[in-house]
């Protein structure tokens, strides 16, 4: 078994290895996302629909 102050140096190694190759991450302020409610649908709202019209017929 290894003395306990090379563990922590090879640890400290180990750790200096892993911050030089860590990527650096831009956190960019995003809106906060709410619940956007939904349309209330009422029975006077006017009928909608498609007419297809064959004018080579």
């Amino acid at each position: 078994m290894l003395p306990p102050y090379i563990i922590d140096q090879i640890r400290k190694r180990e750790e200096s290895e892993q911050h030089r190759y860590e990527q650096p991450v831009a956190e960019l302020p995003l809106p906060s996302r709410r619940p956007v409610p939904a349309p209330e649908v009422t029975d006077d709202a006017p009928q909608r629909g498609v007419i297809v019209i064959d004018l080579m017929g």
